[in-house]
């Protein structure tokens, strides 16, 4: 069976480097099957712009599986776009109408300086987890680490928040440009875990203490992170890194 065509108006932040001032550039697209994904449509508009001997609309993709966590740009004004539980790679046509008009721009936050067009360094993320994201045990393979009994609850909120892949859809959706979320996951997974256990309480410290140097804002419980995670990251992990944080501060 064919698949239905629609034609799409675009509005698009384009910028050359770092420096220079950015502006809004208008595209139309016609003909587009609506089992395009969001990121093959932008390929159609870059292949057409390069025919055109213009320069290619830049942008973040990877893996294209939602796995990777380097695609993002906001669409209409939501990180990833409309589609709840969705990465920008996996969000399709069909979930648009004929003749809409997207107005797509970069992640947005003083941490996430923007490089070209729709990408933008997130490197900052890194640098958090690099504070304090890791763990200092020597588990061996992973038969060594099965033998360490955890219960089935607690395994599956350590898998929850492992889940999150660093895409920054949280900070960009923040009105503060806060990254409570990312951090609270890495902070809640490891918590939770045996293996997280030496380095649990300088680990709030030192990876909250990063993210204030690194210019994120405070969290004010908007929920505005919960609602575009892509991968469904709860909130209720800010309340348990908070935790972790007061006892490494009073202890």
């Amino acid at each position: 069976m064919q698949s239905r065509k629609i034609n799409i108006s675009l509005e698009i932040w384009r910028q050359e480097n770092p420096e220079a001032p950015g502006s809004f550039q208008r595209y139309s697209l016609a003909g587009l099957s609506a089992d395009m994904s969001f990121l093959e449509m932008l390929d159609v508009l870059n292949e057409r712009l390069t025919l055109e001997g213009q320069e290619p609309v830049a942008f973040d993709h990877d893996c294209r599986e939602g796995i990777c966590g380097m695609c993002g740009a906001v669409v209409n004004g939501q990180p990833h776009g409309p589609e709840p539980g969705t990465t920008l790679c996996q969000l399709h046509l069909r979930h648009f109408k004929d003749g809409d008009h997207l107005v797509i721009e970069p992640f947005r936050a003083r941490a996430f300086r923007i490089e070209k067009d729709l990408v933008v360094d997130r490197s900052s993320l890194d640098q958090i987890i690099q504070a304090g994201g890791y763990v200092s045990v020597n588990t061996g393979g992973a038969p060594d680490a099965n033998t360490i009994a955890i219960p089935q609850q607690t395994a599956e909120q350590a898998m929850d928040a492992a889940a999150c892949i660093g895409c920054g859809a949280c900070v960009a959706a923040c009105p503060n440009a806060s990254a409570m979320l990312f951090v609270s996951a890495r902070v809640s997974q490891l918590a939770l875990l045996p293996q997280g256990q030496p380095e649990r309480r300088l680990r709030a410290l030192n990876m909250v203490g990063s993210m204030d140097e690194l210019g994120f804002g405070n969290c004010s419980n908007e929920r505005e992170c919960e609602a575009a995670c892509p991968k469904g990251i709860s909130i209720r992990h800010i309340a348990r890194l908070n935790r972790e944080f007061l006892k490494a501060a009073l202890f």
